[in-house]
């Protein structure tokens, strides 16, 4: 079913549907996957968008995250700020694990973890299962940590492969939904900071639409998906994340919601000592 309408929301029910988002992100790893299984020596070894890592390494991070998303439980603490987790630097740690793997065995473990992580979130959904997992924001449902999974995972595919100047083979609700979480928490970053924003983004290209954002009390972003002219939404998506300026892909909105936007990709590209 078409994602024509999401509702994201720091303080209230979020309104997607989880079983859709799931076959969105399983085509999505698996056309990954497809592009892995060509890779070389030097395609593995290769630079990404990541400062740190290599192809490889980028690959055995989706291999934690893959892990760890299985092992959710009520109350999971793995993406809690205040339990220690910083973006920059527990990713990092958690690669000590897996030094030294070579690529095939890499892509083995990437293969089987990816199967396990759907099977156990389509067993929950299939039980009915409800429970909040702690996310940087703050509490959600636990199906809201499969779209963070999945914007992740959406942006890390794109650091491997433009960095190697190979097209990312995505789809317009593959795009949707990886904006929509970028925007939702570049703005719950922002009011985590004491900024606030209300606006309205029109977005264009595959994924586009209007986006209704509003930080006043906390986050509330609604998308409605529609044709519409604006910035691209997967250059949107890759511009919050820190991956190109924000100013230049988000340059018609005011300056104050700019900045504010801008903090989430401030963040990720402050350097830190591990």
């Amino acid at each position: 079913m078409h994602p024509g309408k999401l509702l994201l929301q720091t303080a209230g029910e979020c309104d997607f549907d989880p079983g859709h988002l799931l076959d969105v992100f399983g085509q999505q790893r698996r056309r990954f996957v497809a592009v892995l299984q060509g890779f070389g020596p030097d395609d593995w070894a290769a630079p990404t968008r990541c400062t740190h890592w290599s192809a490889l390494d980028v690959v055995r991070h989706l291999c934690d995250n893959n892990n760890t998303a299985a092992a959710i439980q009520p109350n999971d603490r793995t993406l809690d700020i205040t339990a220690g987790y910083d973006p920059r630097i527990t990713p990092r740690r958690w690669l000590a694990a897996s030094t030294g793997e070579s690529p095939d065995a890499t892509f083995s473990r990437f293969v089987a973890t990816t199967e396990e992580r759907f099977a156990l979130d389509r067993a929950r959904l299939a039980q009915g299962r409800r429970f909040d997992v702690r996310m940087p924001y703050g509490p959600m449902d636990w199906t809201v940590r499969v779209l963070h999974g999945f914007w992740d995972s959406w942006l890390h595919e794109r650091d491997v492969l433009l960095a190697r100047g190979i097209e990312h083979p995505t789809d317009g609700d593959a795009t949707a939904y990886a904006t929509a979480y970028g925007v939702f928490t570049a703005a719950a970053v922002a009011s985590m900071f004491g900024a606030q924003v209300r606006d309205r983004l029109t977005i264009g290209g595959d994924g586009g639409g209007v986006f209704e954002l509003d930080s006043s009390d906390g986050v509330t972003l609604t998308i409605t998906r529609i044709t519409t002219a604006g910035p691209p939404a997967a250059e949107v998506a890759d511009a919050l994340a820190g991956r190109a300026p924000v100013a230049a892909v988000l340059g018609g909105l005011p300056a104050s919601s700019r900045a504010a936007l801008s903090g989430m990709a401030d963040f990720f590209n402050t350097p830190v000592e591990l």
